[in-house]
This record gives structure tokens, C-alpha cells and sequence, in this order.
């Protein structure tokens, strides 16, 4: 298990904990593990094939995630709190650029999460580990 030290250096390097000197996360609490809880939303049809921060398409089926400071390419662990379900996302977007929110997910990682009906959910991020 790693120090607190680790936890807290990882956490800064992916934006997951809001601070004074990086973009803070509106509305969202540092969990004990390093992450962050916070509100989740979808993108999908509406930016399917258009392009990514990271240069690529957007697949709406991928399993992606649009989020403001983790690095591009990297995979972060989200689990929708009100039901329990989890995925690993792929960065490869920068957002969302809506208050209070803390990452937008692929239409597919919506799915597997089980918000798609309700468009927003309260979710907590973290870093995943080598073998997610």
C-alpha cells in the first residue's frame, strides 16, 4: 500500500484533489484513497467523430473520458456511487467545462455505469492501477 505521500503526489498529478495552485474541482471531496467524488455526465451522439484533445475521434461507444487535469491517455477507475457500478475510462478529452462537474464519460462508459436515462450521477475517480 502505498505512503501517504505517494497517494497525495498521485492525486495532485491527476487534478483529483482540488488545491490553490492547479484548476480546483468544484464541488468535489478528497476520498481516502486519493480520488474525488463529485457529479459525472455523458457526451455522445452530438460529438461522435469530432476530435478529442488528444488528436483522436471521438467514439461514442469507447470506453473515454473527458476530464480537466489527468494526463491524456491515462486511465482513471469511476464508480457510479448510487449504484454501485464501475468502469476504467481512457483520457483522451479535456473538460467538463460545466460547474460542479468532474468528468464527462463516453456515452459507453455511461451505459455500463447506468446513467444514461438520468444523464448525471454522483461518482467517485481514481487513479487505476496497472492491472484495471
Amino acid at each position: 500500500m502505498p505512503g501517504f505521500r505517494h497517494v497525495r503526489a498521485t492525486a495532485l498529478a491527476f487534478g483529483l484533489v482540488a488545491t490553490g495552485t492547479g484548476p480546483a474541482l468544484a464541488d468535489a471531496a478528497k476520498t481516502a484513497t486519493g480520488g474525488a467524488v463529485g457529479v459525472a455526465s455523458f457526451y455522445g451522439r452530438e460529438h461522435h467523430g469530432g476530435p478529442t484533445a488528444s488528436g483522436e475521434r471521438f467514439d461514442m461507444r469507447a470506453m473515454t473520458a473527458a476530464h480537466r487535469t489527468a494526463p491524456l491517455g491515462s486511465k482513471l477507475k469511476v464508480t457510479n456511487l448510487r449504484n454501485g457500478r464501475t468502469v476504467v475510462v481512457r483520457v483522451n478529452d479535456r473538460g467538463p467545462f460545466v460547474r460542479g462537474r468532474i468528468i464527462d464519460v463516453s456515452r459507453g462508459a455511461a451505459e455500463a455505469l447506468g446513467f444514461v436515462g438520468a444523464g448525471l450521477t454522483k461518482v467517485s475517480i481514481q487513479v487505476a492501477s496497472r492491472d484495471e
